[in-house]
C-alpha cells in the first residue's frame, strides 16, 4: 500500500491538477475515501464564468480507481472503463467530492472478481459547493479482474 503523504505529493503536483487547480484536502488513513476541492479560478471557468466541465471531470477522474487498485493490490487490474458526467447547476464558487469506497464493497469487489472473469462496478459521486448543492453527478465505471497467474512455459 502507498503511503498516504506520498499519494498526497503524487496526486496535488500532477501537473493537470496542479494547472487546473484541484487539490486533494484529505485520505482517510485506511485509504477508502479522499476528499477533492476545485476552487474557481480565472484559468478553470468557463465562458459564462462558471467552471469547466473539463475540470469538474478531471477532479473525480482517478479516486475509485486508485482506493481500488490500493486495496485490491498488484494482483488485480483496476481501469477506468466508462464515465458520464450530469451537470446539474452551474458552479460560481469552490466545488468539492467526496469519493468512498467501504471495507465491505472492496470485499464484495475482490470476490466477485475472483469468482468471476471481470467484475464492472458503478460509482456515483456528486461535485457539491459549500452549501451542498449538487453542481455536477459523475458516475463511473471500472473495469476489475485478477490477474492471469503466469504459466513456467510464458515469456517473462
Amino acid at each position: 500500500m502507498i503511503k498516504k503523504s506520498t499519494l498526497l505529493k503524487l496526486i496535488n503536483f500532477w501537473p493537470p491538477y496542479l494547472g487546473a487547480g484541484i487539490r486533494i484536502k484529505s485520505i482517510s488513513d485506511d485509504i477508502t475515501s479522499v476528499d477533492v476541492e476545485l476552487k474557481l479560478r480565472r484559468w478553470n471557468r468557463n465562458y459564462v464564468k462558471t467552471h469547466f466541465g473539463g475540470s469538474l471531470y478531471a477532479m473525480t477522474d482517478p479516486f475509485f480507481m486508485l482506493i481500488l487498485m490500493e486495496h485490491l493490490g498488484r494482483d488485480y487490474i483496476v481501469w477506468d472503463k466508462a464515465a458520464t458526467i450530469r451537470f446539474k447547476k452551474p458552479g460560481l464558487t469552490t466545488v468539492y467530492a467526496h469519493f468512498e469506497i467501504p471495507k465491505s464493497r472492496l470485499d464484495e469487489i475482490r470476490a466477485a472478481a475472483d469468482r468471476e472473469r471481470k467484475v464492472e462496478p458503478i460509482f456515483t459521486v456528486n461535485v457539491t459547493d459549500k452549501d451542498g448543492t449538487v453542481i455536477a453527478e459523475v458516475e463511473k465505471i471500472l473495469y476489475v479482474r485478477r490477474k492471469e497467474p503466469k504459466s513456467k512455459n510464458s515469456p517473462q
